[in-house]
């Protein structure tokens, strides 16, 4: 889980771009990116948050599923909170994107839980 954590990142990092580039341009992107910059709006400014967010958990994913490794704790309730955080930080993308109220933040309090559970197991 936490390797295909690391490619959910990476594919989220490319949506970001790709919604950066379509407002602002490929001039922007390459450039010096000098001043502020033009802001994003709509699923763009959407995808450019959730990758944000994503960039916000992901350490704290990494780090307990390690020290859970490390110290020899891993076990079903580990597995379920790997699994957890994975597959709500997958259904995340498109619930943000979409903007459906509610749904988004419910799917961010799933993959919390499955933190909690590898630091639960920790302690």
């Amino acid at each position: 889980m936490l390797l295909w954590s690391v490619v959910l990142g990476l594919v989220q990092v490319a949506l970001a771009v790709i919604g950066s580039v379509a407002q602002r341009g490929l001039t922007w992107a390459v450039g010096p990116r000098d001043g502020e910059a033009k802001a994003l709006t709509g699923v763009a400014a959407r995808l450019d948050r959730a990758r944000g967010n994503f960039l916000e958990t992901f350490p704290l994913f990494a780090v307990a599923v390690l020290l859970t490794l490390a110290l020899h704790r891993h076990d079903a309730m580990t597995m379920l909170g790997a699994q957890l955080y994975f597959w709500a930080r997958v259904a995340f993308v498109p619930a943000y994107a979409t903007g459906i109220p509610y749904l988004r933040t419910l799917i961010w309090a799933v993959s919390m839980l499955g933190i909690v559970l590898l630091v639960a197991a920790l302690c």
